[in-house]
């Protein structure tokens, strides 16, 4: 059986499935659980498929059928050029929440401490300890399976840095009083309860809705975590948070209003507002 026909009949079961990616993810399946590359594909190689490879692909095809992230399916999503474990414990990790991490190395000293408030897979603070000096930080998060996940990532990326703790608890509870941060970050739940059931069903169906659901309004998390934040940070110390494409108004206000200063909403690389960033000032309570 040559690679192109394989190729060819998983690309069309996907398509048939009303997936939009359907010849990305086919090649992405082969790639995946045959072992077959993208110039396998290209030069029509023949290749005998033995009956475990067969399986192992039928298996991963049902659940891409069934509108199942791929993410999910392989086990590992990209970010940051580093590979996190996800699983339906989990969000998955996206390029957009990337340009909060990058801000974020853009102001970050050697030796600081960070939080990460709804770290899910991890991947934030992770990846920001991944390419710093010296800094150290804990993920919190309300679900204590994210948390496992978390646990993993840190494990098989940072290997023996020990600069990660993560902690079980809703925002700021799980945290000693005494503590301070030099950064605080977060990609809280922002989407209106409304607007949930609309997106894609790999999305409402597979991911887990807590690290969706914004409730009504999709700012409630916002105005828990801005104030929260501005009594753990030190003077100068920065805010950064991921926010939905039409909330950068309203974000930065909340910020303002706690008396952040410096605010400012920064874009992604499509041109949509992304992150609210905002420094703690030596002024006020």
């Amino acid at each position: 059986m040559k690679v192109s026909e394989i190729y060819a009949s998983t690309k069309d079961r996907l398509k048939a499935a009303h997936i939009e990616e359907a010849e990305n993810d086919a090649r992405l399946l082969l790639e995946y659980f045959l072992g077959i590359t993208r110039n396998d594909i290209l030069m029509d190689n023949e290749r005998e498929l033995s009956d475990e490879d067969k399986e192992r692909l039928e298996k991963a095809l049902v659940r891409r059928e069934a509108r199942e992230p791929l993410q999910y399916i392989t086990g590992t999503a990209p970010f940051m050029g580093l590979d996190f474990k996800v699983d339906n414990r989990v969000l998955i990790p996206r390029s957009d929440t990337e340009i909060l991490v990058e801000e974020g190395l853009r102001n970050l000293s050697d030796g600081s401490r960070i939080l990460d408030i709804c770290t899910g897979s991890g991947c934030i603070l992770i990846s920001l300890l991944n390419y710093s000096n010296d800094c150290t930080g804990i993920g919190i998060d309300l679900s204590e399976d994210a948390l496992t996940v978390a646990k993993e990532n840190a494990e098989n990326i940072l290997k023996d840095k020990n600069a990660a703790t993560f902690l079980q608890g809703d925002l700021f509870e799980a945290l000693k009083g005494d503590e301070s941060f030099e950064m605080v970050v977060s990609n809280p739940p922002y989407i209106p309860k409304d607007i949930v059931e609309t997106l894609m069903p790999e999305v409402k169906d597979h991911e887990p809705r807590m690290a969706l659901d914004g409730t009504e309004t999709g700012l409630v998390f916002y105005e828990k975590i801005i104030p929260g934040a501005k009594k753990i940070l030190t003077v100068g110390g920065r805010l950064l948070l991921e926010i939905g494409y039409d909330q950068g108004e309203a974000v930065e206000k909340l910020m303002k209003d706690a008396g952040f200063i410096e605010t400012e909403v920064i874009k992604d690389y499509a041109g949509l507002d992304r992150v609210v960033a905002g420094v703690k000032s030596a002024f006020g309570d």
